[in-house]
């Protein structure tokens, strides 16, 4: 017998589909099924590395944590990681294959097809049940053609599909009918019903709002979920959540974070928003740097040259020259740390035309972005405290200079990451992840004058049972198991 599947595509993006998937996925292992996440095709500069170095998006690697297994590149085939405002990084099965922009994609995505079946396939048989999570939506019917991604996938695949809307950006009754509307019949009929997502108050008041749905589309519907306040927690998918304010906390400690155009990995800051003791302020553009901050992280970037243009701009090489001078904390991650150094080239044109930058002198290194793609898990300690460490590293380029004589990891095999300025206020690595060590991040925290109790891995676990909990609450899960035994 195949193993059975079910896809949740949504009315838009940011409906809140990869929690849904993460959380259902943990209630349905708690059941004591074997679950398999998997998206054909995800956009996102938010990736995780898996054991046998590829990458895929950090959702799923998310989704794989909620079913108690490593990820894989199978969970996520195609990876769109945009590089400008109508190009995009393809990555195949974790391995990037070139870049292509949004008009020429189109044309290649029927090539992709028979790749993102067969990683479909390898995850069904080693599962009782595949959760499947679409992209953006079904209803951009202007990309129907050649679709890999929503109904062009669950047609091929024969997965029934259920429809997601969002109450909480408003219009979500005629989200779903209008997506009904805009869906040939047999799409129609392949979408078994709808869950809403993100609900506010009185779940009762929404009682006529399901009837009308209903009416309209003749799908069933298979619950009401709250607002899920436990997602805090959890890492977010993509850059569309920097777009909404994030709570920071009330403790004497101030970070800053510059969000760039095309920041990647952000979720390396998510352990630091969760400290009590410490208040997180992503840094919008038109904003200055705050003045009051006790470090100032650059953060990843996919276009590192262009986005320390855009820096610049802002005025943000001021600030941060301002903030140094004051005695401030400066750490750089990946190509924030690249954006620290004297200079850095690309002489292959690997992210835009060829060429190369003055980078901000902070550190005496130099990068230039050579390949092949670095992309490994990476285990050591901090050179300072000798506290653990473990993440990842995802980068083009090397980086050398005078500064790398003091580095900041030391990993394992005898490899060192980093470079530190000799006054020890200025410091960068390419270890993404670092502050989800809890010993590395009490520590760190301590040298700046603050304190951690926090224990992120703990609280991420918790969050996820927490939510899987409420979805058996409030969602007929056994009616979507009917659904999916069909597939």
């Amino acid at each position: 017998m195949r193993s059975r599947a079910i896809m949740l595509q949504g009315t838009g993006s940011d409906v809140g589909k990869s929690l849904l998937v993460a959380g259902l996925c943990r209630a349905l292992v708690r059941r004591g099924l074997t679950v398999r996440p998997f998206k054909p095709q995800n956009m996102s500069n938010n990736a995780a590395v898996t054991a046998d170095g590829g990458e895929i998006g950090r959702a799923q690697a998310l989704q794989a944590r909620a079913c108690g297994v490593a990820p894989s590149v199978h969970m996520n085939p195609v990876l769109l990681k945009p590089q400008s405002d109508v190009g995009s990084q393809v990555v195949v099965r974790g391995v990037v294959v070139g870049t292509a922009r949004a008009a020429d994609y189109q044309a290649r995505k029927r090539e992709l097809l028979g790749t993102v079946l067969d990683s479909f396939e390898r995850l069904r048989a080693e599962a009782d049940i595949v959760v499947v999570e679409g992209a953006g939506s079904p209803a951009e019917v202007n990309l129907r053609a050649g679709d890999i991604a929503n109904m062009g996938f669950a047609t091929v695949a024969d997965v029934p599909v259920i429809l997601v809307g969002d109450i909480d950006r408003g219009g979500v009754i005629a989200s779903l009918v209008g997506t009904h509307a805009l869906l040939p019949k047999d799409e129609q009929q392949r979408i078994r019903g709808f869950l809403i997502n993100k609900f506010r108050g009185d779940v009762r008041l929404f009682d006529e709002g399901l009837r009308v749905i209903e009416r309209h589309t003749a799908w069933r519907g298979y619950g009401v979920v709250p607002w899920l306040g436990e997602a805090a927690t959890l890492p977010a998918e993509d850059a569309v959540a920097l777009d909404r304010p994030r709570l920071a906390g009330g403790g004497e400690l101030r970070v800053a974070v510059t969000m760039l155009p095309h920041i990647a990995n952000f979720d390396d800051f998510d352990p630091l928003a969760q400290e009590p003791g410490l208040a997180l302020t992503m840094v919008r553009p038109g904003q200055p740097l705050p003045g009051d901050a006790d470090l100032v992280i650059l953060p990843g970037t996919k276009t590192t040259i262009a986005d320390l243009a855009f820096l610049r701009a802002q005025g943000w090489d001021i600030d941060l020259l301002a903030h140094w001078r004051r005695g401030g904390r400066v750490l750089g991650i990946c190509g924030g740390y690249q954006m620290l150094g004297r200079r850095i080239a690309d002489p292959d044109g690997i992210e835009g035309p060829p060429g190369e930058a003055a980078g901000l002198g902070l550190l005496d290194v130099e990068t230039v972005l050579k390949g092949p793609k670095v992309l490994e898990e990476a285990r050591g300690s901090d050179r300072r405290t000798g506290e653990p460490v473990a993440g990842y590293e995802m980068h083009m380029g090397r980086t050398e200079g005078p500064d790398r004589a003091r580095p900041v990891l030391e990993l394992a095999g005898g490899i060192t990451d980093g470079a530190e300025s000799a006054d020890g206020r200025v410091a960068g690595c390419y270890l993404h992840g670092l502050f989800g060590a809890d010993g590395f991040r009490a520590a760190y925290l301590r040298g700046l004058g603050g304190r951690s109790d926090l224990a992120y891995g703990v609280a991420v676990e918790r969050a996820l049972d927490a939510i899987a909990e409420r979805l058996e609450g409030v969602v007929d899960v056994d009616g979507l198991l009917a659904v999916a035994e069909g597939a």
